[in-house]
Parts: C-alpha cells; structure tokens; sequence
C-alpha cells in the first residue's frame, strides 16, 4: 500500500495558499476551452480572497489575488485576466540600492532629526517662540541621552551639545533650567508600564 505523504508530493508554490487550490489551478490549466478556464479561474480567486482576508484591507486586493493565481499556476495559465499581471522576470529581479545619507551624524544619540531641528532653530529669529522651542528640544535630547546613558546627564552637558551641534551662543538663555533626570526617568517607567498593560 503507497502512502501519501507530504515530502513525496511535490512543492508548493504559494504554501499559505494550501494544496487544494495548487492542485484546482492544475485542473484550470488542463481544462480545453479558453472560457472554461476563465470561469473556474474566477471561481478560484473568489476562494483565495477569501483565505487572504487581510488584502481586503488593502485597496489593490484584486490586484494581489490574481497575481497569486498566475504564480501558482507559474504563469502559464491562458486566461482573460481583469487586471494586469506581474510580469515573471519582475519577480526575480533585484531591488534597487536605498540610497543613504552621506552626512554622519555626529550625536548619533539624538539622530539626525534633532540636529536638523537646532540648525533651523538657530537661523530662526529671537524670541519668546523661539526660546520654548529650544527649551522643549533641550529637555527632549536630554531624556534621549537618559535612554542612550541611563546615568544622570547634567544640563551643561546637553547645553554643551546644542552648542556644539550649531555654533550658536545665543540659543541658551541663562535662566533656562531643564527637567530632572529623576523625573525624566519616572516619566519614561511610568509611560513603558502603562504601554506594557495595552
């Protein structure tokens, strides 16, 4: 007596997709008549869509199915498709190089946002507007170093950093005084707590 089993079948293209329907969109393929194929390939996809749920969120659903028809069946189904299909060769193709940044990041602890911010914050002009902002941004960097070093950072030393991030003496006004590192800290527990309980 010969058993079935999976190791001895053969592969599956689109696993998530189960055997059943590999072995309907086979049927498909050896069907003679063009509208036949059509019909049942119709059919096939409405089963599909409803395995896949998910795609219905998405707005190119449609699109997704189908492509996943022509590649279990390896692209050589003859059928009307409804929508432009992904080509073969475009699914073996490489994707393009991310182009990265160039410039380094010199506080890698704040990131780049930070800096870009504090440069723009330096051309601004003085005010009442433009001391807050510094004033939020310093207490910002201040509880980024907090998560970088969990030790104590004192104002002077992010005071320091703004200095040296833009050249600017002018953005520290001397009555600014920054949150406590205490409070920084049990701010950031508490926040990770209750996130946690979510």
């Amino acid at each position: 007596m010969d058993k079935d089993y999976n190791t001895s079948r053969s592969k599956m293209i689109m696993p998530e997709y189960g055997r059943h329907i590999h072995r309907m969109v086979e049927y498909i393929k050896s069907l003679p008549e063009k509208e036949e194929r059509n019909k049942a390939a119709r059919q096939i996809v409405q089963v599909m869509s409803f395995m896949n749920s998910s795609f219905r969120d998405s707005g190119e659903y449609r699109h997704k199915v189908w492509d996943h028809l022509a590649i279990i069946a390896d692209f050589e189904l003859d059928i009307d498709y409804p929508v432009e299909i992904t080509q073969k060769e475009a699914l073996f193709e490489k994707p393009k190089k991310v182009p990265y940044p160039e410039k380094k990041i010199r506080f890698k602890h704040y990131g780049k946002g930070v800096e870009s911010q504090l440069i723009k914050l330096s051309q601004m002009e003085d005010g009442e507007k433009k001391t807050v902002y510094v004033e939020m941004l310093a207490n910002y960097m201040k509880k980024l170093y907090l998560l970088w070093n969990k030790e104590a950072v004192s104002d002077e030393l992010i005071f320091k950093d703004i200095l040296d991030i833009t050249g600017s003496q002018t953005l520290i006004k001397p009555e600014m005084k920054l949150s406590e590192t205490r409070d920084i800290l049990q701010r950031t527990r508490k926040f990770r707590k209750n996130n946690r309980k979510k």
